[in-house]
């Protein structure tokens, strides 16, 4: 933000920003009983997308790079089984989550032409 840095052009990291605010949004909908876990587990990874994403575009080695994207993948898939859980206890049905789902595709799907780049 403040170093006005090349990554931040980036699609990959625009999704991902997208995808964080948008799993922030949906957590007042989970329950109380679920903040020091599922809750937690979702805010953290989906930061963790972000901050990798920042992370890796600051290596110069390419090793490195694709170590904090494949990171910031897992997390994304995380995301995904978190979705998962969210849906299977009935806290949110599976069409309210049209705008994550469309996000964790299309962040997973660049996250993968990241690493596949050489």
């Amino acid at each position: 933000m403040f170093l006005n840095l090349n990554h931040y052009k980036l699609d990959v990291y625009q999704s991902a920003r997208q995808l964080r605010i948008e799993c922030y949004k949906i957590l007042s909908v989970i329950p109380d009983s679920e903040r020091f876990n599922l809750t937690d587990q979702i805010r953290r990874a989906s930061t963790s997308v972000v901050l990798n994403i920042t992370e890796g575009c600051s290596r110069r080695s390419e090793i490195e790079r694709k170590r904090y994207f494949e990171i910031a993948r897992g997390s994304v898939i995380e995301l995904d089984s978190c979705f998962d859980i969210v849906i299977d206890c009935n806290y949110i049905k599976k069409e309210e989550l049209v705008k994550i789902e469309n996000l964790i595709k299309t962040t997973f799907i660049l996250l993968s032409g990241m690493l596949k780049k050489g």
